[in-house]
């Protein structure tokens, strides 16, 4: 079976009352486990960005070759691949991490495809999603609630600040608070409520520009970045990334490494 698998070896801010009474309660939670980072050295990860029907977007390649980079400078292995039939095969277990980068819509062709995956987190393994991940099998409910939560809408790209609301995670230990970034804030649904929020995406600017209704649920920010354990794996998610040039960007990258740092822990 030909997998087009690409391989490198060995290689002060003031939010709404609503808000802070959320913030605080997701810190309380999010502080009681131990977010102590590990060792990648001689791991193995799938780096998974099929697309099905619908739009595609252009940060795949940039995404792929941060992880390839990673890889040799983490001595990890990195496998890259867009086809789905390797979820269907013993050879899924040989992967410690499976990362679902700008993976969007139906990715899996098969239900044994989508038992594989199951199989491998239900076996205590880790699942990473970055950005659009989140828009993956919108309609398998086991998918969105491993993923924490599906894609719902984005006002248009532009200019936000992102908090850190948990400063203990490995992901967040570079990350200014806030950080501005140019970025589609995305709104989940169906949001799992056992996730752990680690960073929110703040629209209280006055010049914050949406023409629609934007969420109350959490005041005036949304969850961006969170980690879970779910079904018997680990799971860990950022909405962040849609801009090519943010995967050679050390802030950017030292947040998706202490992610994989946490998952493999």
């Amino acid at each position: 079976m030909k997998l087009n698998l690409k391989v490198c070896k060995n290689g002060c801010k003031v939010f709404s009352l609503i808000g802070i009474l959320v913030l605080s309660t997701i810190v309380f939670l999010t502080q009681s486990c131990d977010n102590q980072a590990s060792s990648l050295k001689g791991k193995k990860v799938l780096v998974f960005t099929k697309n099905g029907p619908g739009y595609v977007h252009d940060n795949i390649q940039a995404s792929v070759d941060m992880f390839l980079e990673l890889g040799k400078s983490e001595q990890f292995t990195v496998d890259a691949t867009d086809n789905s039939a390797i979820f269907a095969t013993p050879a899924l277990q040989q992967y410690d991490v499976i990362v679902f980068s700008n993976t969007n819509n139906d990715v899996f062709d098969s239900q044994a495809e989508r038992d594989g995956l199951m199989k491998f987190v239900r076996s205590g393994k880790a699942v990473m999603g970055v950005h659009i991940a989140c828009g993956t099998e919108r309609e398998w409910e086991w998918f969105v609630q491993m993923m924490g939560g599906v894609f719902d809408f984005h006002p248009q790209l532009q200019e936000f600040p992102v908090w850190v609301v948990d400063s203990s995670h490995p992901s967040v230990a570079g990350v200014p608070s806030p950080w501005n970034i140019k970025e589609e804030l995305y709104v989940m649904k169906n949001m799992n409520p056992t996730v752990k929020v680690l960073m929110v995406s703040d629209f209280s600017s006055p010049g914050f520009r949406f023409s629609g209704t934007m969420p109350d649920t959490f005041g005036k920010v949304f969850p961006c970045v969170w980690y879970n354990t779910f079904d018997g794996g680990r799971q860990w998610f950022s909405a962040l990334g849609h801009e090519k040039s943010y995967y050679s960007d050390p802030v950017f990258v030292g947040h998706i490494l202490g992610g994989l740092r946490w998952l493999v822990e």
